[in-house]
């Protein structure tokens, strides 16, 4: 079992870089694919990215697509989503999630959830 936790979110300007950062607490990702998802206030949660286990395949939502990039660095039991040209749209709290196969958007596949960290965009 592997338990995610998030950190790095903060409040910042439209345009600004962001880089949250998953850290296992509990356990190691490394046999896990890993997703990064978001909820706005008021709205559903929506899939943002996902890597592999392996790294070598990533996927994107639309919405983030040439904007998020994330990786993973297993020594460190971490996993990361570097956010740039950051825009109001994007605030929400973001979920880190692992699963056992790369499940890129089905998150009813991801078995193991960190609390979040909010991330607030300004104009």
């Amino acid at each position: 079992q592997v338990q995610p936790a998030e950190s790095g979110g903060r409040a910042v300007q439209a345009g600004d870089s962001l880089r949250l950062s998953c850290v296992a607490s509990r356990g190691s990702f490394n046999v896990y694919s890993v997703g990064w998802f978001r909820q706005a206030p008021g709205k559903e949660r929506e899939y943002v990215a996902a890597i592999s286990v392996s790294g070598d395949d990533t996927d994107y939502a639309d919405s983030v697509k040439g904007r998020f990039a994330i990786s993973r660095d297993d020594a460190k039991k971490a996993a990361y989503l570097q956010m740039n040209r950051l825009r109001p749209e994007d605030t929400a709290i973001y979920y880190c999630a692992a699963a056992p196969t790369y499940s890129t958007s089905f998150a009813s596949l991801y078995g193991y959830w960190g609390q979040g960290t909010q991330v607030t965009v300004s104009s």
